[in-house]
């Protein structure tokens, strides 16, 4: 009972964790526009997932492996697109 209780707080984490990156995401790209994400803030949280990733290899981890290679994926898609869209921001602040 104890260990259901635990797998499912757990993938309730997980899911939790993974989706929590999306909003931001598809704001970002149906505006062309990431000048309110901070790049300190996402660069620290892509390397924090990264390193979770490892540990969760490392000590065969699964789930904590999967949740966070997969929101590593998400934070990584937004600090991306930090980079891509910075000459859209540049270009509207200018006119």
């Amino acid at each position: 009972m104890a260990g259901d209780v635990a797998t499912l707080i757990g993938s309730a984490a997980a899911i939790c964790s993974i989706t929590s990156f999306a909003p931001q995401a598809y704001k970002i790209w149906k505006e062309r526009d990431a000048s309110a994400v901070s790049l300190k803030t996402y660069s620290l949280t892509v390397s924090c997932f990264i390193l979770w990733t490892i540990y969760g290899v490392m000590t065969s981890a699964w789930p904590v492996t999967v949740a966070n290679a997969s929101a590593l994926v998400m934070a990584s898609a937004v600090l991306v697109m930090k980079w891509r869209f910075r000459d859209a921001a540049k270009s509207a602040s200018d006119a």
